[in-house]
């Protein structure tokens, strides 16, 4: 299992998956806005979504899990 987490206060501007979907190591998960800038969440392994924890338009701090992979 794989928790990922936000490295900065931001707004979720894309969710591009969905729970239950099988993702790869490097594969975008969601897209972060900060400061004008888009920032991309990857994965850093292989595994389904077991949870997503945000959606567009949120707005998340450092440290805030963002999914969990299985």
């Amino acid at each position: 299992m794989a928790e990922v987490h936000a490295e900065m206060v931001a707004n979720v501007w894309k969710v591009l998956v969905a729970e239950g979907d099988a993702v790869e190591d490097g594969d975008t998960l969601v897209i972060l806005e900060s400061m004008k800038m888009e920032i991309p969440v990857i994965a850093e392994d292989d595994g389904v979504i077991a949870k997503l924890l945000v959606a567009e338009g949120d707005v998340i701090q450092e440290g805030h899990l963002i999914a969990v992979i299985e």
